[in-house]
C-alpha cells in the first residue's frame, strides 16, 4: 500500500501530524506499537493529571473546615484513585481512535522501522512483517524514562513514572530522585495521600529550569506540606536486598542513608531513537537526538522527525506544533517556524507552576536592562476567597522598549493563566499595553496586570 505520509508513533506529535496531513488531502497512515495517543494520553500528561485531581480533592476535603464545611474524616482509596486515572486515559485513547476514523487515517498496529527507499517496515505483535511505502515518512517515536547508571529500574522497588501510576498499593515512604515536572508532580500526589516523601535534587534548586524565585516558593510550599527536599545532593546507590530500600545520598555535608519502600527515578526522559531505522537510512543524530532543520527535514530527503526525538522542549504541545508545521510544509504551504522561546511550560503539582520566555537570570545574561514586577496572591481578593494565597506572578520587561521578555507564575490555576502571556508575546505586546488592558475583578489573572503595574511603579494593591 502506498501513502503520501506515514507517521511512526501516535503520541501528541504523531497523531496530530497525521490528522493535519489528512485535512490537507494527503493519504495518511499511523504506525503504533502500543496504544493510540502514545505516552502522553496513556502514561503521561492525561493520567497524571487525573491522579493529581484526586489528590487535590482529598486535600480540599481535609481542609473543608477552613471553608466552613463539616465533614467526616476522609480516607483515600488508593486502588480507586488509580482505577479512575486509568479510566480517564482509556477514554482519551478511544477519542484518538475516533479521530483516526473520522479523518480516514489508516492505523497500522505494530513496531515501525524506517527503511531506505521511502519504505516503512512494520512488525506486528505476532511477529509477522509487512512493508509500506510513502512519499514522506515522519518519525515521532517519543521518549521514555531516563535510567541513571547507578539507579537501575527493576519496576518494583526502583520505578519510573509508568510504574508510579499503577502501583498495586500505596507506599508508606518514597524517595523521588529528580525535581523536574515529573518528580514534583508525583511528590505532591503521594505526599497528599499520606506517603512520606523525600525529594533528592542534584542541582542547587528544585524545578531547576524555572526562575529562581519560583524554585524558592515551591520549596517553601513543599516544606509546609511535609515534603522533605534535599538539594545539591545525588543518589549514589540503592540497596534493595531487604524488605525496602536503603538509599545512599551524597550531600554537601557528607553521605546520608534514607530508608523507604519505593524509589521513583524522575531524572528526565531520553529519546526513543533505537531500532527505528536511523542507521539503515543514514539519518544523522547528535547528542541522542535526530538532527532536523526548522521544518523537521532530516538530512535524508523524504524523512522527517518531530517531538521528543529532536532538540527542543520535550513537551506534548511542542510535539503537536512541530507535527502541524512539518506536514503543512510537506503539503506545500508556507508555515512559520516554531519560536522555541515562546513555549509555555506547566507543572501541575500544588501550587501549580507556569512560565514562558526568559528567566530573570537568562534575561540579564542576554544583556537586557530589566523592569521586573511581582504580585503575590496573598494580595489577591480571588485567591483569598478561594483559600489559595500561596504564590505570585512575576513579569519581566525590557526597560528600553517595553518588550515582554518572560513571565513566571506559581499558585492555584496558573497553568490556565500562562496562555495570556504566550499570546501577548506573540503579538509583541508592550508593558504599557498589558497595563492598560483592563482585567476582570476578582480573578487570579488580574495578578498579571498588577505585576506589570508593579514593574512600572504604578501598582495599586500592594
Amino acid at each position: 500500500m502506498n501513502y503520501d505520509v506515514i507517521v511512526i508513533g501516535s503520541g501528541p506529535g504523531g497523531y496530530v501530524a497525521a490528522i493535519r496531513a489528512s485535512q490537507l488531502g494527503l493519504k495518511t497512515a499511523v504506525v503504533e506499537r502500543e496504544s493510540l495517543g502514545g505516552i502522553c494520553l496513556n502514561w503521561g500528561c492525561i493520567p497524571t493529571k487525573a491522579l493529581l485531581k484526586s489528590a487535590q480533592v482529598f486535600e480540599y476535603i481535609n481542609h473543608a473546615a477552613e471553608y466552613g464545611i463539616k465533614t467526616a474524616a476522609a480516607e483515600a482509596d488508593f486502588a480507586a484513585v488509580i482505577k479512575r486515572s486509568r479510566g480517564v486515559a482509556d477514554g482519551m485513547s478511544k477519542g484518538v481512535q475516533f479521530l483516526m476514523k473520522k479523518n480516514k487515517i489508516d492505523v497500522i498496529m505494530g513496531t515501525g522501522k524506517a527503511k531506505p527507499g521511502n519504505k516503512v517496515e512494520v512488525k506486528a505483535a505476532d511477529g509477522t512483517q509487512k512493508e509500506y511505502t510513502a512519499t514522506s515518512i515522519i518519525l515521532a517515536t517519543g521518549g521514555r524514562s531516563r535510567e541513571l547508571p547507578n539507579l537501575k529500574q527493576d519496576g518494583k522497588k526502583i520505578i519510573g513514572y509508568r510504574q508510579a501510576m499503577v502501583l498495586p498499593e500505596q507506599p508508606k515512604s518514597m524517595v523521588v530522585v529528580g525535581s523536574g515536572a515529573i518528580g514534583v508532580e508525583f511528590a505532591y500526589f503521594y505526599a497528599t495521600l499520606g506517603t512520606k516523601v523525600t525529594v533528592v535534587e542534584f542541582m542547587e534548586n528544585i524545578v531547576p529550569v524555572e526562575d529562581e524565585d519560583i524554585s524558592k516558593q515551591l520549596l517553601r510550599s513543599f516544606k509546609k506540606a511535609g515534603i522533605e527536599v534535599m538539594t545539591s545532593s545525588s543518589v549514589e546507590s540503592v540497596d534493595t536486598s531487604g524488605t525496602g530500600c536503603k538509599v545512599q545520598v551524597k550531600t554537601a555535608s557528607g553521605m546520608q542513608t534514607l530508608e523507604c519502600d519505593i524509589v521513583l527515578s524522575a531524572a528526565g526522559v531520553v529519546a526513543n531513537i533505537e531500532n527505528i531505522g536511523l542507521e539503515e537510512t543514514g539519518i544523522k543524530t547528535e547528542k541522542g537526538k535526530v538532527v532536523v532543520d526548522e521544518f523537521y527535514n532530516t538530512n535524508v530527503k523524504g524523512y522527517y522527525a518531530i517531538g521528543d526525538i529532536v532538540s527542543g522542549q520535550a513537551l506534548a504541545h511542542v510535539a503537536s506544533a512541530e507535527g502541524i508545521i512539518c506536514v503543512e510544509k510537506i503539503a506545500g504551504h508556507k508555515p512559520e517556524p516554531l519560536d522555541y522561546n515562546n513555549i509555555p511550560g506547566c507543572t501541575y503539582c500544588s501550587p501549580e507552576i507556569a512560565s514562558v520566555g526568559y528567566t530573570e537570570k537568562a534575561a540579564k545574561a542576554a544583556g537586557y536592562e530589566l523592569k521586573i514586577g511581582k504580585f503575590p496572591f496573598s494580595a489577591s481578593g480571588k485567591a483569598s476567597a478561594a483559600g489559595a494565597k500561596d504564590g505570585f506572578v512575576k513579569v519581566i520587561y525590557d526597560a528600553k522598549y517595553g518588550e515582554l521578555l518572560g513571565a513566571h507564575m506559581i499558585g492555584a490555576n496558573v497553568t490556565e493563566m500562562i496562555a495570556e502571556i504566550v499570546v501577548a508575546r506573540k503579538l509583541e505586546t508592550t508593558g504599557h499595553e498589558m497595563l492598560k488592558s483592563v482585567h476582570p475583578h476578582p480573578t487570579m489573572s488580574e495578578a498579571i496586570m498588577e505585576a506589570t503595574a508593579d514593574a512600572y511603579g504604578e501598582v495599586i494593591h500592594l
